[in-house]
């Protein structure tokens, strides 16, 4: 258990609860369990329903400003005051860094509002006795955290996951990261990309993957009949945001590709997103109709019932044109918890997870081709898919266990000085293969 008699600490969060982030939904009810004290800080107001039945089981407070109004105008005022009378020359000196980063920074009124956000945090924290502040996401919620940490004099760190570090620009990030106590990061490829930039600061950067509840996820029991060629249509599952950079433009066009070499199977496509209407023209085009259906956003026990009756997981992920990316999609870990066979693509940190020929198949990112042939052995050969999907369960227990990633992350945060953590060591750039992370430098 958790020793959490020094008090507790802050979880800052662009929005909670939030459908697409269960991950971090996982993380928060690990740390409770195992006896620590939180409070949550979400910048935004949490999503309408529905909502992970998991939510209810999360005891920590969450602290939001209301989204506009006189209300919101007069709680970032009251916080601002309370700071500056409590602590006037951390005050003064936060303002000084928040006007030289906005002159600094292609968009100036971002800086401000992370300042706004940073006093209330920073005040909420002070009254709740917050000894360590720690935000997911590399951008406004690290920013945030990095403001409340100036007024208040308690320590910060943040995880570092796609999106918010690929497109933070490089400067930033370092700058971030050498004010925190830490960084942690979710996949060896982020880690090699953060040690890097922060140059002789590297030891500050942790890899602590996405933990999965394994409990949660009971190995299905797989008859003999599924290991032989099917008639019936099989089921591809795949699930993500309708993004770029999911690539399930490639999976549809990977689906016309093996419908015409005659194979029977459906795919359903889990997931919401603004290209939702391009998604179901392409399907349309390629006169897939009830073969690929995009099946909208799912609530995560509903999603753990489809895997159980999926046959194959695919995701292609991508580099998008904009530099977002995945690290390792946690959907991909959920599917292989429940022992499904996955194929996906070679982006990112998903090597470290998919290992070809061993726990999954992977192809090229932007070639619907490979993928079409990928699946295509898989459904051929169900029997060498069943001995992949059980060699990435062990893989799983190995390394992804969600009780080992959080007690390391809170072994983190108690220690704030990273070097004395020693039940998994920072990974070194070298340990990982360069040519997993080319196009991230």
């Amino acid at each position: 258990m958790i020793d959490h008699a020094a008090g507790p600490i802050a979880y800052v969060m662009k929005r909670y609860p939030r459908l697409t982030e269960t991950f971090i939904l996982n993380e928060i009810r690990a740390m409770e369990r195992l006896g620590a004290q939180l409070h949550i800080f979400s910048l935004l107001p949490p999503e309408p329903p529905p909502h992970h039945p998991m939510v209810s089981e999360v005891a920590a407070p969450i602290h939001s400003l209301p989204p506009e109004g006189r209300a919101k105008w007069a709680g970032l005022a009251g916080a601002h005051g309370r700071m500056l009378a409590a602590a006037p020359l951390r005050y003064a000196g936060a303002v000084l860094r928040a006007m030289l980063w906005s002159a600094l920074s292609p968009t100036p009124l971002s800086v401000w509002k992370q300042f706004g956000r940073g006093g209330y945090v920073a005040s909420a924290c002070r009254r709740a006795g917050i000894r360590h502040i720690h935000a997911h996401f590399a951008n406004a919620p690290a920013a945030t955290a990095r403001f409340a940490s100036l007024m208040s004099g308690i320590p910060f760190s943040f995880t570092a996951h796609a999106k918010d570090l690929y497109l933070t620009p490089p400067r930033v990030i370092q700058r971030r990261a050498r004010a925190a106590t830490f960084v942690a990061t979710c996949t060896g490829y982020n880690a090699r990309y953060l040690q890097d930039l922060l140059g002789a600061d590297a030891a500050k950067v942790h890899l602590v993957y996405h933990g999965i509840d394994l409990s949660q996820f009971g190995v299905r029991e797989v008859p003999q009949t599924a290991v032989q060629p099917q008639p019936q249509p099989r089921l591809i599952l795949s699930v993500g945001r309708l993004v770029e950079k999911k690539g399930h433009d490639d999976l549809i066009a990977a689906c016309a590709l093996l419908r015409g070499r005659g194979h029977s199977f459906r795919c359903m496509i889990v997931g919401e997103g603004p290209l939702r209407d391009a998604l179901a023209a392409q399907i349309v085009q390629m006169k897939l109709e009830g073969v690929v259906t995009l099946e909208g956003a799912m609530t995560h026990s509903k999603l753990i019932a489809l895997y159980r009756h999926a046959d194959l997981f695919a995701l292609a992920p991508r580099i998008a044109d904009d530099g977002d990316r995945d690290g390792i999609p946690n959907v991909i870990a959920e599917a292989m918890a429940i022992g499904v066979p996955v194929v996906s693509t070679d982006v990112s940190g998903i090597p470290e997870l998919v290992q070809p020929a061993r726990t999954g198949m992977l192809v090229p990112p932007n070639d619907p081709s490979a993928m079409a042939d990928a699946l295509g052995r898989m459904l051929a050969d169900p029997r060498a898919a069943a001995e992949l999907a059980r060699a990435a369960r062990a893989r799983l227990e190995q390394d992804f266990d969600l009780w080992t990633t959080t007690r390391r992350l809170h072994a983190l945060i108690e220690c704030h000085e990273c070097s004395e953590v020693s039940d998994q060591p920072s990974p070194a750039a070298a340990d990982y293969p360069a040519t997993h992370v080319e196009a991230a430098s």
